[in-house]
């Protein structure tokens, strides 16, 4: 039963677990409307689960062996496995929920969790680049001895797993989360090759300070990939008109179009990531022809712009009314 509100008019249903049918149809894309998705389903759930499991067991091989060798390049490998087993674990987390269907609460869905999840994997990337830079340039100051023979094979058992699990997640079409998800595996792949440098170098020279200067050089690689993440991730949580599509032109176009006399309150964002959405207001001379302006709209934003989510209202110029 609809329901009569205090302003006077007919108050829709309350949407709850009771009204599944309501919600549903409520969801539902019907002919003419866009054809986007609540989610893509680009990476494999399987193979970032695999990922999460090789690389976490591997971790605790590394924090071992790394206060063994008391070999900052492999104890920094091994913070960098951690936070790549949390990175993984988020990216898995982000697919599960991004595939849940729209709510009466969350009605554009969950596809902004794999946003999301790169962002926080973003951030504590961040926190391990700072964590291994304080603590490579106290051990330039002040070296410390390192076991360079066990540094070497467990930061080659290492390498040899980065390299298979890189393998893995770089054969999947890659959403901005699995992207986030590969970063950290890339960065703990260079971890892993410097330390082996290290270790090689160390057993066979015993200069200690090529442990902490290879770990530097590998914040130097990772900084701009995850400030890169960041960026991207930031941009996508905030709203932002997707970086393919000129806003200027947009409107520009639209307001090109015969019968159009004035475009306004028009945004321009991505409801999942790759399926950007506009709405706004279109005034007209004749709202008789919207039928056929909106048509002529839609093609133009498809074509021109590969904008297929689309909400514009109609309205006449305000003069009209006086």
């Amino acid at each position: 039963m609809s329901q009569i509100d205090p302003g006077g008019g007919i108050a829709p249903k309350v949407l709850d677990h009771h009204h599944g049918g309501v919600l549903s149809s409520l969801h539902e894309h019907k002919q003419g409307d866009s054809l986007h998705a609540h989610f893509k389903d680009r990476t494999s759930q399987t193979v970032l689960t695999v990922a999460l499991v090789l690389t976490l067991v591997f971790a605790f091989v590394e924090v071992f062996a790394g206060f063994y060798a008391n070999s900052l390049a492999l104890i920094s490998d091994a913070g960098h496995m951690v936070t790549d087993a949390a990175g993984l674990f988020l990216a898995v987390l982000a697919q599960v929920i991004s595939k849940r269907p729209p709510s009466a609460k969350l009605s554009f869905g969950f596809g902004r969790a794999e946003a999301l999840a790169a962002f926080v994997n973003g951030i504590g990337m961040v926190v391990l680049i700072a964590w291994i830079s304080f603590e490579a340039i106290s051990r330039l100051i002040t070296p410390h001895d390192v076991r360079g023979e066990t540094v070497t094979i467990v930061a080659l058992l290492g390498l040899i797993l980065n390299i298979f699990v890189a393998w893995m997640l770089s054969r999947q079409n890659h959403s901005m989360n699995s992207r986030a998800a590969l970063l950290h595996v890339l960065g703990d792949l260079l971890g892993s090759l410097a330390a082996v440098i290290a270790g090689v170098v160390i057993y066979w020279t015993g200069w200690m300070q090529i442990d902490p200067l290879l770990s530097l050089v590998v914040c130097l690689i990772l900084i701009r990939s995850t400030v890169s993440i960041l960026k991207e991730s930031y941009h996508f949580l905030m709203k932002g008109v997707p970086h393919h599509i000129d806003y200027i032109k947009v409107g520009q176009d639209l307001r090109a179009i015969p019968g159009v006399l004035g475009i306004h309150d028009l945004h321009i964002w991505e409801m999942s990531p790759g399926f950007p959405a506009l709405i706004g207001h279109v005034e007209v001379s004749d709202l008789l022809t919207w039928p056929q302006t909106i048509a002529t709209i839609r093609q133009i934003l498809l074509e021109r712009h590969a904008i297929d989510h689309v909400t514009l209202q109609p309205e006449l110029p305000i003069q009209s009314f006086t």
